[in-house]
């Protein structure tokens, strides 16, 4: 998979306002972009009423999209199962359309080889995300369980249901392999004895972190990135290649990652109980995956 886009895209510009809201001719065809965690899924299990609206939005010719911080690795068949139009992965680095890849950009060799050296010198538990796969230091492998067990366990259906999506694509890597030669997009830190913020001062220029969506560990936990990327990039590298323009897109999102999508997108959703920041940038509200709050939302906006 080559590390750098195959289509060239102007960067997005997220404004704090958006570019238009609900502002769409009749007859559209609109663009949806679905956050996963806590949006799509909860827990990595997607409701039946989710499936069905996004089933339904397709028919009635709209095109709908899978726009996660997950690489593409941890996005398992269970998530895509309603059928998608593409998917914006590994929070904008990775764009795919109708199995198109159109972006696959990963952490610059010098910039990847930093993160790693001060990650190590922390003792911090992390996951290397990939498009193929997910890597991780062999004597993690424990803790790294231990974490996803307890935070799945916290659905009705037990752990199991949603650490598999994780668990099944995890590769783990002797201690004396190079781990910098298996290029990834973001990092995936659930356990640091310091905070995030000292991780990335140590990694010096090009690295940011947001919230990790799994982890609940606060300020030691979180996901590192290449600064400058974001979904809204992704977003814009899709509907480039649809001809859509960007006031007929639709975003939805809970988490922290999604503040640039929202601030993009035509019409930003937001999930209930969201932070001060993304809900500021709401043109809607819907309810969580627990209450199928997709399935109202959809049909106020139209698309089914």
């Amino acid at each position: 998979m080559s590390s750098e886009p195959s289509t060239t895209v102007a960067a997005p510009t997220p404004d704090t306002a958006h570019a238009a809201v609900d502002t769409a001719k009749p007859g559209a065809v609109r663009a949806v972009f679905l956050d996963v965690d806590g949006t799509y899924a909860d827990f990595g299990i997607v409701p039946e009423g989710h499936v069905r609206a996004v089933r339904a939005a397709r028919e009635a010719g709209h095109k709908v999209f899978l726009c996660t911080g997950r690489p593409l690795s941890m996005v398992p068949e269970s998530i895509k199962a309603a059928g998608f139009d593409g998917i914006v992965a590994s929070a904008g680095a990775y764009v795919e359309v109708a199995g198109e890849v159109l972006v696959d950009l990963r952490l610059p060799a010098d910039l990847a080889a930093r993160t790693i050296a001060v990650l190590d010198s922390n003792r911090a538990v992390y996951i290397l995300e990939a498009t193929e796969a997910l890597y991780a230091p062999e004597s993690a492998e424990g803790r790294l369980r231990a974490i996803m067990d307890k935070h799945f366990s916290k659905h009705p259906d037990g752990p199991e249901a949603g650490s598999s999506a994780i668990l099944d694509a995890l590769r783990t890597i002797e201690l004396s392999a190079d781990l910098a030669a298996f290029p990834f997009a973001k990092v995936s830190v659930f356990e640091s004895p310091v905070p995030m913020e000292q991780l990335v001062e140590e990694i010096g220029d090009g690295i940011a972190v947001v919230a990790n969506s799994i982890a609940d560990e606060g300020r030691h936990a979180g996901e590192l990135y290449r600064k400058g990327i974001s979904k809204a990039d992704g977003i814009a590298a899709a509907i480039g290649r649809l001809g859509i323009p960007r006031e007929d897109t639709i975003a939805v999102g809970d988490g922290e990652n999604d503040l640039e999508m929202i601030a993009y997108a035509g019409v930003g959703v937001v999930i209930e109980g969201s932070s001060p920041a993304l809900t500021a940038l709401a043109d809607r509200m819907a309810a969580p995956p627990s209450r199928e709050g997709l399935v109202a939302a959809f049909k106020e906006l139209g698309l089914t």
